[in-house]
C-alpha cells in the first residue's frame, strides 16, 4: 500500500470524524440560528415533495444499511446467514434504496439548478453539497454489478473489517483495501468526505431528526387553567342577573335670560 492510500484510509477517517464530531458541537454551540435546514418549500413545492421523500427515504434506509451491515462482526450473524448471502440481500436492498434516493436526489438538484426562485436564494454550498450527495449516489450504485462479479462475500467481509479496524482504533485497516477496486476506494472517500463537510452545510439538520426521539420519553406537560371547571353532571350555578343599563339624562343647556 502506498503512502497516498494510507493517507486517505488511515488517517482521513480520524479526520472526517473527529471534525465532524467538534465541528457539530461548536456550531451547535455558537452559530444556533444557522442551525436550519434552509428548506426552499415557501418559494415553490412542486418537486419538493417527491424528490425530499424519496431521498429521505432511500438515505436513511443506506445509513442503517450501512451502519449495522459493516459494523456488525462476522461471527454474530454467521450461524443463520451465510457471507453471500448477506452480500445478495444487501446488494437487492441497497440496490433499491440507492435507486430511490438518487431519483430523488436529482429532482433536488435540477429544481436548485433550473429553477429561477430557488436558484436566486441557493448558495453555492447547497448546489455543491447535492452534487457530492448524487455522485456518490452513483458510485453506490456503480459497486453493485462489481460485487455480482463474485458472489461469495470475500470483498465484503474486507470491507466490513476495514470499518470495524477504524472505529476500534486497531492496526491494519488499510491492508484490508489491497484488492478492493478503484469504485469502492471512491464510494469509501466521498462518504468520509460527507462526515468532513457535515458541519459547514445544511446537513447539521439530521442531529436535530435524531433530537426528535427524545419527545416519545418526554413527560406529558400539566397544563393548569385559571377556571374553575365544574365536574361532570354537577348542576350550573345560575348566572347572575345583567345590571339595567339606563340611558343618560339629556341635560339641555340653559341660556341667560
Amino acid at each position: 500500500m502506498t503512502y497516498f492510500d494510507r493517507f486517505l484510509f488511515g488517517y482521513y477517517p480520524y479526520l472526517a470524524l473527529t471534525v465532524f464530531l467538534l465541528g457539530s458541537l461548536i456550531r451547535f454551540d455558537r452559530e444556533q440560528y444557522t442551525w436550519k435546514s434552509d428548506s426552499s418549500q415557501m418559494l415553490r413545492h412542486g418537486t419538493l415533495r417527491w424528490g425530499s421523500n424519496l431521498f429521505h427515504i432511500g438515505v436513511l434506509f443506506l445509513f442503517v444499511g450501512h451502519t449495522v451491515g459493516m459494523l456488525t462482526p462476522h461471527f454474530m450473524y454467521e450461524p443463520f446467514l451465510g457471507a453471500g448471502t448477506k452480500q445478495l440481500l444487501a446488494m437487492v436492498t441497497g440496490g433499491i434504496a440507492g435507486f430511490l434516493a438518487f431519483i430523488g436526489v436529482s429532482l433536488l438538484l435540477h429544481r436548485r439548478l433550473f429553477d429561477p426562485r430557488i436558484r436566486a436564494t441557493s448558495r453555492r454550498g447547497d448546489i455543491a453539497l447535492l452534487v457530492l450527495l448524487w455522485v456518490q449516489l452513483v458510485l453506490g450504485l456503480a459497486t453493485i454489478p462489481m460485487s455480482a462479479q463474485h458472489m461469495d462475500g470475500y470483498m465484503m467481509l474486507k470491507l466490513a473489517g476495514w470499518a470495524q479496524h477504524i472505529v476500534t482504533f486497531r492496526s491494519g485497516a488499510v491492508e484490508l483495501l489491497a484488492e478492493a477496486g478503484w469504485v469502492f476506494k471512491a464510494h469509501m472517500f466521498l462518504g468520509m468526505t460527507l462526515f468532513l463537510v457535515f458541519p459547514f452545510t445544511r446537513l447539521v439538520h439530521v442531529w436535530s431528526g435524531f433530537g426528535t426521539l427524545a419527545y416519545v420519553f418526554r413527560p406529558y406537560q400539566v397544563v393548569r387553567t385559571r377556571r374553575r371547571i365544574a365536574p361532570a353532571g354537577a348542576a350550573q350555578p345560575a348566572a347572575a342577573p345583567s345590571p339595567v343599563v339606563r340611558p343618560a339624562p339629556d341635560f339641555e343647556t340653559r341660556r341667560p335670560a
